[in-house]
């Protein structure tokens, strides 16, 4: 039931008004406000690193596992196609190649060498085992 007071004249008057029997009111149904999403600079940031943060460990697992098995020898080439050698006092990556391949490029071999033991300069020490290349041995 619901009452309703209106002015009339210089009194107010009263009125009720009610719902038909049977029949009750529902409640009003608001529709729900739409919002979006704003992000902030920071929640920018945030939402790229999260996702680049896969590649991000993918790349380091590379970079601190991948160059451990570069010159592995168990899985790499097959054992009759190089040969081991140790190095001398003396010896030097160019000296080796013309040692073991006299009448090829010195520098070939030189790369050949470097690039199967997996060396990252031409420095070499005594003792030192390195591989050979099998085309330049005579080991085909």
């Amino acid at each position: 039931m619901t009452t309703i007071t209106a002015p009339t004249g210089t009194r107010h008057r009263t009125v009720s008004v009610s719902a038909p029997a049977g029949r009750q009111t529902a409640p009003r149904q608001t529709t729900p406000r739409r919002t979006t999403l704003r992000l902030t600079r920071r929640g920018r940031r945030l939402v790229a690193l999260l996702v680049a943060s896969p590649a991000i460990l993918a790349l380091a697992f590379g970079i601190i596992a991948g160059g451990s098995a570069i010159a592995s020898l168990d899985d790499g080439a097959p054992s009759g196609s190089f040969e081991m050698v140790t190095v001398m006092g003396g010896d030097t990556l160019w000296s080796l190649a013309e040692d073991v391949a006299p009448s090829a490029d010195p520098r070939d071999v030189v790369d050949a060498i470097a690039r199967l033991n997996a060396l990252e300069g031409v420095t070499i020490t005594p003792g030192q085992r390195l591989a050979i290349p099998g085309e330049y041995t005579g080991e085909h």
